[in-house]
């Protein structure tokens, strides 16, 4: 037999508010409509349920045993509804994002830190790393890349200003070596390279200015897959780095580095958190996306 659920909700609401007017109105439905529900139900069933007068519904002794069977089991689902509800309104979940050590410092803890005390629910997990993770593939929400870097097929929202490349090293290096003038001057130095995790290749110094953009392929004693130990072997004097300006954070400001070729470092677009246009955000994410999504000035 096929089973009308909407009609079994009619006919518990019915047999607890003991009038069809009462009912018709908490069910929002019209009178006429609402006996027709029950007037089915019970040739459905080939039995009646309710006793009907021109001034009370009472149940008959079938009605008590099916109100008394299924009543609860539609409180519990209502209740879980209402949990389903509550969720909704309350966050909660585990949220997995790919993205480089970096930025992950700079950008994602420090705006998502107050998410966290507002909605204790709310879990993140980092996945910090060089490389390009296929993050449909490797079942993340999201991944965090330069714009230039992301798929057509994805959704981007920037969540940080345009960044800087600086060339830079210690003033004990530069006390032994000429300060480069252009890019091509970086043959004659010691340069602390970056192999790229996702290609195995070292990477290209990238330069550009108004007379257009100039590669550089440089070389030198020491070659990392870390940013950070770049930056400490630029502060120790074996060479110059190219890393973005925030990499080396208050060292160049604080003179322990120097940074040269600066009108070489036009600024370039900064980082983006993707995810697959699919995607139905969860409440968790969409909270996660607001408090990254990079405000305007003047916002």
């Amino acid at each position: 037999m096929k089973r009308n659920f909407n009609d079994l909700m009619a006919f518990i609401t019915v047999a607890r508010e003991g009038s069809f007017t009462r009912a018709a109105a908490q069910l929002g439905v019209t009178q006429p409509a609402l006996s027709q529900a029950i007037t089915g139900l019970e040739n459905r069933l080939k039995i009646r349920l309710l006793t009907r007068t021109t001034r009370s519904v009472s149940l008959t002794a079938a009605g008590e045993r099916l109100l008394l069977a299924i009543g609860t089991r539609f409180d519990e689902i209502e209740s879980e509804l209402d949990m389903l509800t509550e969720l909704r309104d309350k966050p909660a979940g585990t949220v997995r994002i790919t993205c480089g050590p970096s930025v992950l410092h700079t950008i994602l803890l420090p705006k998502l830190a107050p998410l966290l005390r507002a909605y204790p629910d709310i879990k993140l997990e980092f996945d910090a790393n060089h490389g390009f993770r296929n993050i449909v593939a490797d079942r993340f929400d999201a991944g965090v890349r330069l714009g230039d870097t992301i798929d057509k097929d994805m959704i981007a929202v920037s969540i940080g200003p345009q960044l800087r490349m600086a060339a830079a090293a210690s003033p004990e290096y530069f006390a032994a070596h000429p300060v480069p003038l252009t890019p091509k001057d970086l043959v004659h130095h010691n340069c602390i390279n970056m192999r790229m995790t996702s290609s195995g290749g070292i990477y290209v110094w990238e330069f550009d200015n108004k007379d257009g953009p100039v590669n550089v392929r440089v070389e030198g004693q020491l070659t990392f897959n870390t940013t950070a130990h770049m930056t400490d072997a630029a502060l120790a004097g074996l060479g110059i780095a190219f890393l973005p300006e925030e990499e080396f954070g208050t060292h160049i400001a604080e003179g322990r580095l120097i940074r040269v070729l600066e009108e070489w470092c036009e600024p370039f677009p900064g980082y983006y958190l993707y995810y697959p246009s699919r995607k139905q955000p969860s409440p968790a994410f969409s909270l996660v996306l607001d408090a990254l999504r990079r405000k305007r000035e003047g916002d």
